[in-house]
């Protein structure tokens, strides 16, 4: 607790995705208790609502096994100044959100300190690594979960654990209507709107983005199609994402037509249909109802150790959701331009599979939602610990 008994909270999201929820869990967790500080592991708009970033999550967002283990060295650094951070602030509790390769780590340390954890948003145990286990049980007080099936692998190993429901699933369309959006970007209304999600880190749209655009290439400029950029991306980042389109677009005998725009959710909701890289994207994308499929490339010896270790039937969340495959799943080699068209011109001009498709997304939306608000829920389960910490 602070110098002036203001209760202190340890936040770590290290990613797009984890710094959305911090963003949305920030203001709701001072509904219940007015006066808090945070501080931790966040970025640009979790600071904009007064928290206190001892690092930002730009700085260590990195993916795959061979890109953690190039960072490493940067990583460790950041790492220990968050160590230092919780030693010498000695937060009431922590709220530990995905990034499980930093986020488990820290809760040992949190919890060698006294400090009780929240993990949001569960580390993929269930489909590899499942040896970490034993750290959620040793050092996780709470899990709290966004996907119905992890409630019950928790179940299973005792950890307590709740499927809070998935804070996406709450959120209402976009309201941007789509003359208006195509005016705001400068898009020819009249057309079919395609949407590329490469992914939300640099290396990601480097290995996702070549073949996107070469399957645009084959498509044809029939269609407008556009490239969301995250907000996480710092301005060397896009400047580098802007030369690779041009380098791209430049190696097309008929380059199509691709505009840069800010907010991939609108993306989602106007277009025809999306190539949506895998991770939280296809989430939003089965949410908002647009047709899509889903595609992911790593490096090669990312790849060749998670097929050994990964087990699951299917990598999109989705249809790991659904229990069955919904959507097309183009992985590593299979992800080609060809490849990519030919699933894809079903869900452009095929009305019977997009219908087909957009029933089965509506019910994975369903189960997606919870009994009560997401975020709400992790705010209290959090505030509830907070005060039990605050009157032991």
């Amino acid at each position: 607790m602070g110098s002036n008994g203001t209760p202190k909270m340890f936040i770590s999201a290290g990613e797009a995705s984890g710094e959305h929820y911090g963003t949305l869990l920030i203001p709701a967790l001072r509904r219940l208790v007015a006066e808090v500080e945070f501080f931790g592991l966040g970025g640009r708009r979790m600071e904009a609502l007064g928290f206190r970033p001892v690092v930002r999550s730009e700085d260590v967002a990195v993916m795959g096994i061979t890109e953690v283990v190039r960072h490493m060295p940067r990583i460790y650094r950041e790492y220990r100044r968050l160590r230092r951070s919780i030693a010498a602030e000695k937060p009431d509790a922590a709220i530990l959100i995905d990034f499980p390769d930093v986020n488990l780590s820290l809760a040992r340390h949190l919890k060698r300190q006294g400090v009780p954890v929240i993990f949001f948003v569960s580390p993929q145990l269930w489909a590899w690594k499942k040896y970490r286990i034993r750290s959620v049980q040793r050092y996780v007080d709470r899990m709290l979960v966004i996907f119905p099936f992890e409630e019950r692998f928790y179940d299973d190993h005792k950890v307590p654990a709740e499927f809070v429901g998935h804070p996406l699933a709450e959120l209402g369309p976009p309201e941007v209507t789509r003359e208006a959006f195509a005016r705001q970007v400068g898009l020819d209304a009249s057309k079919g709107w395609i949407g590329l999600l490469p992914g939300s880190r640099g290396k990601e749209i480097r290995l996702n983005l070549p073949e996107m655009v070469r399957a645009a290439g084959i498509l044809g400029d029939g269609y407008e199609y556009l490239l969301p950029l995250a907000p996480t991306l710092t301005e060397p980042q896009r400047d580098h994402i802007r030369v690779l389109l041009s380098e791209l677009l430049a190696a097309e005998a008929r380059p199509p037509r691709i505009t840069l725009v800010e907010d991939a959710r609108a993306v989602l909701h106007q277009a025809r249909a999306s190539i949506v890289a895998s991770g939280t994207a296809t989430v939003e994308a089965a949410l908002i109802g647009n047709p899509f499929i889903v595609v992911y490339r790593v490096s090669s010896l990312s790849y060749a150790v998670a097929k050994r270790v990964v087990d699951v039937p299917h990598v999109a969340m989705v249809n790991l959701v659904a229990g069955k495959r919904i959507v097309p799943e183009l992985i590593q080699g299979d992800f080609t331009a060809g490849q990519v068209v030919s699933q894809l011109r079903p869900l452009l001009d095929n009305e019977r599979a997009r219908a087909q498709m957009e029933a089965h997304l509506r019910r994975v939306g369903e189960m997606l939602r919870g009994e009560e608000n997401a975020i709400g829920r992790v705010a209290q389960v959090t505030c509830d610990m907070l005060r039990e910490r605050i009157h032991a």
